[in-house]
């Protein structure tokens, strides 16, 4: 039975520890750069959420085999060199933005015809950079209803290949759908960066996953990319780290509350971008603890902050609610991208903050909160996006009379996240 709503009770001084799901993001690499491979891979610790069965069921569609065992968070994915066949149904991939962008690229590099769609949010969302990156290196795509958007019609005879231009500022996912299927072009890929690159650490871990499956590229400062062609990714037993932008929450609710939250399955070492919420709990008055495959947060008290966090948009939510909670304003600047998300998540934010009393501004490019002594009890609405419950849960470990509708979409990336989270204690 769907669960319509949910009040979240107030806690302090929680003292907990967490094993944090498989990344998505690398899930979803890794799922499409197996299904490219020479031969049988498994994939352990896999996140198995609302984006990564998208994204196998179309695999599946394509031919690809694939079997997943959810009890032992396992996939195998039997990969077949880059060859995919042509799907008799359309390839729905629901709002899932990523599953999107890599499937375009890869459908790129098969023979045959290929409808890649999604739900009403995702024919809002832009595609169009990638598809003219992609046609530059001699794809043929068109759009089935509106220019710049899905859903698209993909014709291939494999990707020749060659130069390409991209604006760096909508989304880092476009360069790593063609970084990835790059490797299968008949010739070698170049991509050139127009402008500044957003989400940069997505490109690293895009970068490690290939090369972790064998495939080699070229990253000159974010500007310019080559992959070269003749490259084959290596079949292989591959374990997925723990998801940083969903550990957040945990994170945060030490911060917020003043306790103690040790979070597993992730260190420092890893490429995915958004562990530097840590360090940013870290300026606002938390102290760290660290470790080989964890990392502990102890709350303090919190000072407001000013940051640009241009590559770590997914976490802005985030440190939004725990800005509730410091003493002095919190600056969050440079991440106009946020706009073009599963919602306009800045104006989603601006929204939902004003409900509690804060003080907002909202910019073209970010927000500044002023915190106030005492909130109101609120229902928040989640504008069908996962962060905002998420987040805005976080809200409610402090706040009387914290409501969270529609709970369920957290299903996106983290289907068992209120388990989790209703466990801190």
């Amino acid at each position: 039975m769907k669960i319509n709503k949910i009040e979240i009770k107030p806690r302090s001084c929680i003292n907990a520890e967490i094993d944090i799901p498989g990344s998505k993001s690398i899930t979803n690499r890794a799922l499409i750069i197996a299904a490219m491979s020479d031969g049988e891979c498994v994939l352990r610790n896999a996140l198995f959420s609302d984006d990564t069965k998208y994204m196998q069921l179309a695999l599946k569609e394509l031919c690809i085999e694939v079997k997943s065992n959810e009890s032992t968070n396992e996939i195998i994915v039997v990969g077949k060199k880059g060859i995919i066949c042509k799907p008799q149904n359309d390839l729905y991939l629901g709002n899932a933005g990523t599953a999107i962008r890599f499937l375009t690229s890869l459908t790129a590099i098969g023979e045959g015809e290929f409808i890649l769609t999604g739900d009403e949010r995702m024919q809002e969302r832009p595609i169009g950079d990638l598809v003219d990156g992609l046609k530059s290196l001699g794809a043929r795509i068109s759009y089935l209803k509106n220019e710049g958007y899905p859903p698209i019609k993909v014709i291939s005879s494999r990707l020749n290949g060659g130069k390409t231009k991209m604006k760096g500022n909508i989304s880092s996912q476009f360069f790593s759908s063609i970084l990835i299927s790059g490797a299968y072009a008949k010739n070698d890929v170049e991509v050139e960066v127009v402008g500044e690159m957003v989400s940069k650490p997505y490109i690293d871990i895009t970068i490690k996953v290939m090369q972790d499956f064998g495939v080699q590229s070229i990253n000159e400062g974010y500007k310019y990319f080559k992959i070269p062609s003749e490259q084959v990714y290596k079949h292989q037993d591959y374990t997925i780290e723990g998801d940083a932008s969903n550990a957040s929450y945990f994170f945060a609710a030490a911060a917020i509350t003043g306790g103690r939250v040790r979070v597993n399955n992730i260190d420092f070492s890893t490429k995915q971008g958004d562990i530097e919420f840590v360090k940013i709990l870290e300026k606002m008055g938390c102290s760290i603890n660290d470790g080989k495959n964890f990392i502990e947060v102890k709350g303090g008290p919190l000072k407001g902050i000013d940051i640009d966090m241009h590559n770590i948009s997914d976490v802005v939510q985030t440190l939004a609610v725990v800005a509730l909670f410091a003493k002095g304003r919190t600056v969050i600047r440079n991440v106009a991208n946020m706009r073009v998300k599963e919602t306009d998540r800045l104006r989603a934010l601006y929204n939902e903050l004003s409900k509690l009393g804060a003080k907002i501004i909202e910019m073209e490019d970010g927000l500044v909160i002023n915190p106030i002594d005492n909130y109101n009890p609120s229902a928040i609405d989640t504008y069908n996006d996962h962060r905002m419950a998420m987040s805005f849960s976080l809200a409610g470990l402090k706040i009387n009379g914290i409501i969270i509708n529609d709970p369920g979409c957290v299903s996106k990336t983290f289907p068992n996240y209120f388990t989790l989270f209703n466990s801190l204690k």
